[in-house]
């Protein structure tokens, strides 16, 4: 439980992207609503949720996840999910069509940055994404080594 963050707006984290952040730039954010089975429940509850390599994409005018891993409910039997099923996320339908006409114009894909609870119900956070060139991944790295030892330097003095 201790992967769980509780923040002060009610938000429970369930799970985090955090190398979309070093794979992509990210453009633009959406918070969406997802359809989850029963037994889906319970192990997004436990945090047993994986976005690694999961992606967005807007099929016939409805966005669907594609590649998270939700782990099994032990609890359920012969109605158990299957962990990487497509999943269809809820958005507002000129949201859908307007990053749905992104992704296909500029070569952009939809990344899941983190998924929450929030009053109660399961959301997903998206982002509208770029991706990034090697040499961009590396002067991401520099300017955060910079930081670091920057602020290390500073903290002593102060």
């Amino acid at each position: 439980m201790s992967s769980k963050k509780q923040q002060g707006d009610g938000l429970k984290i369930i799970a985090a992207n955090r190398k979309a952040h070093h794979d992509y730039f990210i453009v633009e954010k959406l918070e969406a609503g997802i359809v989850l089975l029963g037994s889906e429940l319970r192990p997004c509850r436990e945090g047993r949720v994986t976005l690694k390599d999961s992606y967005a994409e807007e099929i016939e005018g409805q966005l669907w996840l594609q590649d998270m891993h939700i782990g099994s409910n032990p609890f359920s039997n012969r109605l158990d999910h299957e962990p990487e099923r497509k999943r269809r996320l809820l958005a507002h339908k000129s949201e859908i069509i307007k990053w749905g006409y992104k992704v296909r114009t500029s070569g952009m894909t939809i990344v899941p940055l983190k998924v929450y609870f929030k009053n109660g119900k399961v959301k997903v956070e998206l982002g509208l994404a770029k991706g990034k060139a090697k040499y961009d991944k590396r002067e991401a790295l520099q300017k955060k080594d910079a930081k670091r030892d920057m602020e290390r330097e500073l903290g002593g003095r102060y």
